[in-house]
């Protein structure tokens, strides 16, 4: 295919009716047109894209998808919906830059689903964002039963008919006092309300069960706990007195706030009624269940214990004395560190010596009553006599001193103490996040909380045939509600997210998870004519699951929608209407469309993605694994989350992948167990792993690393160059130039953090900011520096006629040639370059990189430093975002690590590194309650033959195809 430079227009054939698309309306338009496209590395390109149709974008990472996708036709959908608002709107939200294109025709309203993860926030699940939970609610609030968290029998609700015909039938001819409840079990002096009682006309109350009459100045003791109950009125229950029975629970009723109690005089005992629901032994009422008695988010249903978060934050004497052995002199308490002379250390000193102890004694040999002060604190003050006299000592104990910091207005405070504190489940609530109330409200034996902690599946079994199992008059209320229930969770189904459950925080998802949940919901909004944009919602998702995303996707693009897809998966790629391939290379060297057309015609051209698709050409297979070093790490019994008492044994010296459905219990395993594991033990780190027995074969490796998918940093100061270091190596550089020397420039002045050598007008930022009140922040290239970041003596400073700015703005591609001559700079490059990062610039912003080229940053930061070939290495799906070419290169550079003797584990879905692995480890079966089992182990082969799981059957495919090659070649 030729290619123009200045203009670049691909008309491809569209793909043939296989769908059963809403048909369009006379003179809409057929196809999405776009001319024009210039933004980012985008080279002028012209496209029309088919409407109604799944169009998957694909070509090698950085060659411009997201570009075209995002940037430029979400980007000016989303532009042209702001421009329908009225201006006075338009002036609160701000308006939206054009993206550089000519012009955009039939464009539908956009929606884009992408894979940042949907929210940060604690309080935000699964359920809340699909809605299933608030639906719930409301289904919990109309139908559910009240139960006595006391004596667990069912709850009742009276009249005030009742409550008199109930007094009349049960207590006939007795002496009655009817009473109104305004405390109960709390302490005060309460001298205010018994001087209201007086006021409101009463002269009686019964104080903690003891009738007194109310005097001008009564009270009680404030420190004491309390009940007290207005006499409301004396007498003899009779049929002919009702008027006057029913005036007085009425009255009862009103200033108890809906609740009575009634004293039999002759046996003294008492009998309570309610309004509202009520538990007759006890006298335990509850407030009528509304939809908000449900919700963690509101007080009304929180746990107050834990306010609605299902865990809390604890300071125990493991985190305070980690070590027992050292003393406190040597900083045996952790938060106070070793001895020196301040209050707290002199209160400690003086307590000791009061009990004949030493601070320079051994934790672990001071006496247990002791150490139990040095905690909790005194019970009460101590007079302690010193040659300088008596003094008093008040110590409330280490924890309670820290527990009290814990609300301090500082932020550098609260950190410190954050690293003395450990996670864990609230005894309240037992994690269910609401208060006993709302727990003890049930529909067919189940609270809302046990629903919520089930898998999907398990919660579609249970509202399966629930109406079957509900009164009449519930089935009426539940009808619509359960309609709407099973249709949100039959969604999550068919996304393949049946392993999670409705109680799972969103912030523990990954971005395919998320992304595919936003996905569900867009489904469920049954649209129509809406074009849909997402990034790679394949990821995470094991072979098994993909077919049912596909299927979901058509599904939506069968209502009538255009769904565009930037995705690298080769299944979707084959089973798309149309195909358009970017590239040829990235960065620079993409921005063109290679191809466009049918997924047919996309695999006749001569393309590097229709290689790797027709397998032409392929990523080699070592015909002999490694042997590895012979020695293994073991880690025994591990049963957090899903986990089913797993030993798992990794070989050392092998290049490892961990497979398995999603939810299976990958990440369970790998990241929250075995990480945290080897983190604390080589680095000291605070995070608590999963439960597991014992660790063996620590002494094999010497340090751990994680290379996961999180930012390289988190403002635009941030830049490869920093994260990998070797920009402190150009810094020193350019110090060492003459014109440097000369001039007393140090290697701070070429920083644009720190003032000297940047431009002051901009910070160094190389734009700036402009407020606009309530208008949103506009940023402008600095007008002083235009945008280099640096004063005019810095960048008078050159190597190679460059300027530390111009060093900046290179490519990783273009540096690797500008340093040949710098062997420290240069190894460090190079790594970048090799991990098929040759394309970003050197200062390109982190805020700008996706998740997986902030993995790979990392990867090559980690590869440039010297290695000792006992590192143990953990990667979270390296490949998301590779084009098959880059997962090729990530492959060697694995290869390439593995061989120097270290150990290389992978968490991964993509079977093209499955494939060139040493050792699997498939774990599963299923995904959730079904997982959790390790299901096959061996190399990729041994895997194949055993037959277990659903990755031998993809896997065994996926071999048969592949090619080989000697392992020396490796």
């Amino acid at each position: 295919m030729a290619f123009n430079q200045e203009q670049q227009i691909v008309s491809g054939t569209t793909a043939p009716d296989t769908a059963t698309t809403a048909p369009a309306m006379d003179g809409e338009a057929q196809q999405i047109e776009v001319y024009g496209a210039r933004e980012h590395n985008l080279k002028n390109i012209s496209i029309k894209l088919p409407r109604y149709k799944l169009v998957v974008f694909t070509g090698i990472s950085g060659s411009g998808k997201s570009s075209l996708a995002f940037d430029t036709i979400y980007a000016e959908g989303q532009r042209r919906y702001m421009e329908t608002f009225s201006a006075y709107a338009r002036s609160f939200m701000g308006g939206l830059e054009r993206p550089d294109v000519d012009k955009i025709e039939g464009l539908s309203p956009v929606i884009s689903i992408e894979q940042k993860t949907t929210s940060r926030n604690p309080r935000s699940t699964v359920g809340t964002i699909t809605e299933i939970y608030d639906f719930m609610r409301l289904l919990w609030a109309r139908t559910a039963e009240a139960f006595s968290y006391v004596t667990g029998d069912k709850m009742v609700r009276q009249s005030d008919d009742q409550i008199v015909n109930h007094i009349l039938e049960n207590f006939s001819e007795k002496r009655l006092v009817v009473l109104a409840p305004v405390v109960k079990g709390r302490k005060g002096h309460y001298r205010e309300l018994f001087q209201q009682i007086r006021k409101m006309g009463f002269i009686r109350a019964r104080v903690d069960r003891e009738l007194v009459e109310i005097t001008p100045k009564m009270q009680v003791d404030r420190y004491k706990i309390h009940d007290i109950e207005i006499v409301v009125d004396k007498l003899v229950v009779k049929e002919e007195d009702r008027f006057r029975l029913s005036g007085s629970i009425q009255n009862a009723l009103t200033h108890g706030k809906g609740t009575a109690l009634v004293l039999d005089a002759d046996t003294n005992q008492t009998h309570f009624y309610s309004r509202h629901l009520m538990d007759p032994a006890t006298g335990i009422a509850y407030d009528d269940p509304a939809p908000n008695s449900f919700s963690f988010n509101s007080p009304y249903g929180a746990c107050p214990v834990c306010n609605g978060l299902g865990e809390i934050q604890e300071i125990t004497e493991e985190t305070v004395i980690p070590d027992k052995s050292l003393s406190i002199r040597r900083g045996g308490i952790a938060p106070l560190g070793e001895y020196r002379d301040i209050w707290i250390f002199k209160q400690i000193e003086a307590l000791f010596k009061h009990f004949k102890a030493s601070v320079a004694t051994p934790i672990k040999d001071l006496p247990a009553d002791l150490l139990h002060i040095l905690m909790y604190g005194l019970e009460e003050d101590l007079e302690v006599s010193t040659k300088k006299g008596n003094y008093v000592v008040e110590f409330e104990g280490i924890i309670h001193f820290l527990k009290g910091q814990m609300e301090s207005d500082s932020d550098n405070i609260r950190s410190w103490i954050e690293d003395f504190t450990q996670t864990s489940v609230c005894p309240e609530c037992n994690g269910y996040r609401l208060k006993k109330e709302s727990l003890h409200f049930k529909i067919d034996g189940k609270n809302i909380g046990e629903l919520s902690v089930l898998d999907i599946n398990k919660l579609a079994s249970w509202f399966e045939g629930l109406e079957d199992r509900l009164s009449e008059r519930q089935n009426v209320i539940a009808r619509e509600l359960l309609k709407e229930i099973r249709k949100r969770i039959g969604f999550l189904l068919d996304v393949g997210l049946e392993y999670l459950s409705l109680h799972r925080p969103v912030r523990t998802l990954s971005g395919g998870e998320s992304q595919r949940i936003r996905l569900a919901t867009q489904i469920g909004t049954q649209l129509v004519g809406v074009l849909y944009i997402m990034d790679e919602p394949s990821i995470g998702l094991h072979q098994r699951d993909n077919e049912r995303l596909i299927n979901a996707l058509k599904d939506l693009r069968d209502l009538g929608n255009t769904i565009i897809v930037v995705e690298h998966d080769k299944d979707m790629i084959l089973q798309a209407d149309y195909v358009v391939d970017i590239g040829p290379g990235a960065g620079i060297h993409g921005g063109q469309v290679v191809t466009a057309g049918t997924p047919e015609q996309m695999l006749q051209a001569g393309t590097t993605t229709a290689d790797f698709l027709s397998n032409r050409r392929g990523i080699a297979i070592m015909r002999e694994k490694r042997p590895g070093t012979g020695k293994s790490l073991r880690l025994i019994g591990a049963t957090g989350h899903n986990l089913k008492n797993v030993t798992l044994e990794l070989p050392l010296g092998k290049m490892i992948c961990v497979t398995g459905v999603s939810g299976s219990g990958k990440s369970s395993l790998i990241h929250d167990t075995l990480y945290p594991i080897l983190n604390t033990h080589f680095f000291r780190a605070k995070r608590d792993p999963l439960p597991y027995k014992k660790i063996e074969g620590l002494e094999h490796i010497d340090k751990v690393i994680e290379v996961d998918q999180s930012p390289i940093g988190r403002t635009p100061r941030s830049n490869p160059a920093t994260y990998t270091g070797v920009f402190t190596d150009i810094r020193t550089l350019f110090a060492q130039l003459p014109e440097a020397k000369i001039r007393g420039y140090s290697p701070g002045r070429f920083s644009f953090n720190v003032k000297g050598g940047r431009c002051e007008a901009c910070e160094g930022a190389g734009m700036r900011t402009i407020e606009m009140n309530f208008l949103p922040d506009v940023y402008v290239p600095c007008e002083v520096c235009k945008g280099k970041r640096y004063n005019r003596e810095t960048l008078e400073v050159r190597f190679k006629g460059k300027s530390i700015t111009d060093v900046l703005d290179m490519t990783v591609e273009q540096a690797v040639d500008f340093f040949d001559s710098q062997p420290r700079i240069l190894r460090r490059i190079q790594t970048l370059n090799e991990v098929g990062l040759g394309y970003i610039t050197l200062g390109q912003q982190a805020t700008t990189l996706s998740g997986g080229e902030a993995q790979r940053v990392k990867l090559a930061t980690e590869l440039s430093k010297k290695d000792t070939g006992q590192t143990f290495y953990i990667l979270d799906e390296p490949t998301t975002g590779l084009h098959f070419q880059d997962i090729e290169h990530l492959s060697d550079v694995l290869h390439k690590l593995t061989n120097k003797g270290n150990t290389v584990l992978i968490i991964e879905h993509n079977l093209d590194l499955i494939k060139v692995a040493d050792y699997i480890i498939d774990i599963g079966p299923e995904g959730g309650d079904a997982g959790g089992t390790i299901v096959a182990t061996g190399t990729p082969e041994e895997v194949v033959a055993a037959g277990k799981g659903y990755t031998a059957k993809f896997l065994k495919e996926e071999l048969e195809t592949s090619h080989y090659r000697e392992s020396e070649e490796a």
